[in-house]
């Protein structure tokens, strides 16, 4: 996953972990506008959290932090 992909996803899951608490789970859809403009960085989350992890639709936001400071 590209580092601006990684700092996203950290950013966005730290702001919903902050607005709903600790339980608020996330799909990687939320890391995108409603009008996808860059349909390849979709594809690459996309393939990060389904075909490589094979992670249900929505996970726990702390998870996925973990998970993509660890660099799996």
């Amino acid at each position: 996953m590209r580092e601006s992909l990684r700092c996203k996803v950290i950013d966005v899951c730290t702001k919903k972990i902050i607005q709903k608490g600790e339980n608020v789970g996330v799909s990687f859809y939320a890391f995108f506008a409603n009008k996808n403009s860059d349909p390849e960085l979709l594809m690459e989350a996309a393939t990060w959290w389904i075909q490589k992890h094979q992670l249900d639709h929505f996970e726990k936001a702390n998870k996925i932090i973990e998970m993509v400071k660890s660099g799996k």
